[in-house]
C-alpha cells in the first residue's frame, strides 16, 4: 500500500508492506501509521518519506508474533525503530512511539545550533580575527 500524505504535499510517500494481517488489518495499519506520520511531520519539512514493513518471523524463533519496522525518511539522516509484539497494531504503535520520539530529539537538538560544536561565537571570532591578520600579513608581504 502506498500513497502521498495528502494532495498538496506530494513529496512526502508512506508505503506498508504486512505480510499475513489480511486487507482490512493493512488497511487499519496503514491508516495509523499515515495520521501518526502527517501529525509529526505538520509544520515541518525535515521528513520526506516512510516504509514500513509488518512481519511475521518464523515461528518458534521469537517470544513475539509481529515485528514492525519503521524507516523514516528525513533530514540529515534516515530513523529506524522497530516494534515487537504479540499483535500488528501494537507492534507497529510501539515501533511510531520510538519514530516520534527520535524525530522530535532529533528537531530539539538541531534546534539548538548553538550548542552544536563549532559553534561557540566567541571561537567563531577569534578564527575570524586570525584569518583577517593572516589575509594582512600576506597582502603586506608582497
Amino acid at each position: 500500500m502506498e500513497k502521498g500524505m495528502n494532495e498538496l504535499d506530494s513529496d512526502f510517500t508512506l508505503e506498508l508492506n504486512a505480510e499475513g494481517v489480511g486487507e482490512t488489518t493493512e488497511a487499519e495499519l496503514f491508516d495509523e501509521a499515515d495520521r501518526r506520520l502527517r501529525q509529526l511531520a505538520k509544520g515541518n519539512n525535515d521528513m520526506t518519506g516512510a516504509a514500513i514493513t509488518i512481519r511475521q518471523p518464523a515461528h518458534g524463533e521469537t517470544p513475539y508474533l509481529y515485528e514492525a519496522k519503521v524507516v523514516v525518511y528525513a533530514r540529515p539522516e534516515a530513523i529506524v525503530a522497530t516494534g515487537q509484539k504479540d499483535h500488528a497494531t501494537t507492534a507497529l504503535k510501539e515501533a511510531l512511539g520510538a519514530v516520534e520520539r527520535q524525530v522530535r530529539n532529533r528537531r530539539e537538538k538541531l534546534g539548538k545550533h548553538w550548542e552544536q560544536p563549532g559553534n561557540d561565537p566567541v571561537t567563531q571570532e577569534v578564527i575570524e580575527v586570525e584569518a583577517a591578520e593572516a589575509t594582512t600579513s600576506t597582502q603586506e608581504q608582497k
